[in-house]
């Protein structure tokens, strides 16, 4: 296997975006294989494409990666978005960690039941306004600089714009009181491989709607 990075998920978000924010902040273009049946993913099961039975899975310089965490210290280590040395890959770990637990609850949120959606949405604005963004805005009034770790533009800053965006669409004024996160997320976006990436017809995904949660539910045999 050579050539342009291979994406195995379905046709949405899910833990595959954040995989595709740090390929494009990177600069590397890459293709999408989308899962559209239960049969679809049965067939990377029975080929023994997936380690542990389940995607996402990116096929990346001859191996078939899987885990999410995984994936993206990878594509950060390639690309040298992961730090100058070992306490810098730590720091930046342990922010790629929260933003994921913060994630974990934001990218279920879709395919809930409608009548548990208010109490989810409810714990997502609580936990982001009180526990996750204000400790990402501390870190970043605490050394002043343009990112998270070094000064230097790493796999957790793009991370962490991934969750800026998807929780500022669940609530608009959710960012009010962290200008410096809002400065981030400007910074990352102006980027000029993650503008493009952002630009109307490119490889981000829309909030998953009605449609995508169908196709999902019926891959993944969800009630």
């Amino acid at each position: 296997m050579s050539g342009k990075p291979i994406l195995h998920y379905f046709d949405g978000r899910g833990r595959m975006e954040p995989i595709r924010w740090l390929l494009a902040a990177a600069g590397v273009e890459f293709e999408e294989k989308f899962m559209k049946t239960r049969e679809d993913l049965q067939k990377l099961r029975n080929d023994g494409d997936l380690m542990f039975q389940q995607v996402p899975m990116v096929e990346i310089d001859g191996m078939k990666l899987v885990q999410t965490g995984a994936i993206l210290s990878y594509i950060a280590s390639k690309y040298n978005l992961y730090g100058k040395d070992m306490k810098e890959r730590a720091l930046i770990d342990m922010y790629t960690e929260g933003i994921a637990d913060l994630n974990e609850i934001v990218l279920i949120y879709p395919f809930l039941p409608s009548e548990k959606k208010e109490a989810s949405l409810s714990n997502i604005k609580d936990k982001a306004r009180n526990r996750y963004f204000p400790a990402f805005e501390k870190v970043l009034k605490s050394h002043g600089q343009d990112y998270l770790v070094g000064n230097k533009l790493s796999k957790a800053d793009v991370y962490l714009v991934v969750i800026l965006y998807h929780v500022e669409e669940l609530d608009s004024g959710i960012m009010a009181n962290f200008p410096l996160l809002k400065a981030l997320r400007t910074r990352v976006s102006n980027l000029p491989t993650v503008k493009k990436f952002l630009e109307p017809g490119g490889k981000r995904k829309p909030f998953e709607d009605e449609k995508c949660v169908k196709i999902v539910k019926n891959i993944f045999q969800l009630n």
